[in-house]
């Protein structure tokens, strides 16, 4: 049953990795999206297409709940929070050491930053296999979303602040105003899932 795990695991990673990949070849990028339309237009069908930007919120709730656990299950949580309070006094000490000058202090903290940024790497890489995970969802809805709204270019939306916009419009460089409001949805959704469930992220 292990063995089955283990294979199973490195078929869903091997998938991640080859779809995050094949993103960057358009044919690759139409075929998905075709794919996904087939499944989509019922949900469009139901919701309307006036309504767009009610399924980009769920497209976007689901990334982030999907996400959050994937972080929350696969990333060793523990060793996570106790590599962010080794971090906390580690910054401490070197910020004493640097108002006092002391200089066999810096020297030491030097020697163990090296360790820090080692280990801060791995932790780092540690989070990049559940990210292989987070893609074969996250990156279907996106590639959808792409050959939707590129089928149907006077899509619109009613934003705060910026009243009414066209979806495929950007706001700036590449973003485009759909991709905006589903990355900030995801954010938002993410942040408050991600301070309930108590996810950390291996950051300085």
């Amino acid at each position: 049953m292990q063995k089955v795990r283990e294979w199973a695991n490195k078929i869903i990673l091997g998938a991640g990795l080859i779809l995050f990949i094949g993103i960057m070849i358009p044919s690759v990028r139409n075929i998905i999206g075709e794919v996904m339309n087939v499944l989509m237009s019922p949900v469009v069908s139901l919701v309307g297409d006036q309504n767009f930007f009610l399924i980009l919120s769920a497209m976007a709730i689901i990334t982030a709940i999907y996400s959050s656990l994937i972080q929350k299950y696969v990333v060793d949580q523990s060793k996570m929070i106790e590599f962010q309070e080794k971090m906390k006094i580690f910054q401490k000490e070197m910020k004493e050491a640097q108002e006092s000058q002391n200089t066999y202090m810096l020297k030491r903290l030097e020697e163990q930053q090296a360790e820090i940024m080692q280990e801060q790497m791995g932790m780092m890489k540690d989070q990049f296999k559940p990210m292989l995970y987070i893609v074969l969802v996250s990156i279907p809805f996106l590639m959808w979303a792409y050959y939707y709204i590129g089928g149907h270019p006077d899509a619109s939306m009613l934003f705060p602040f910026w009243g009414e916009q066209l979806l495929s419009d950007r706001v700036f460089y590449m973003f485009t105003y759909w991709l905006f409001w589903y990355f900030l949805s995801s954010l938002a959704f993410s942040q408050v899932l991600r301070k309930f469930l108590n996810i950390r992220a291996a950051g300085m």
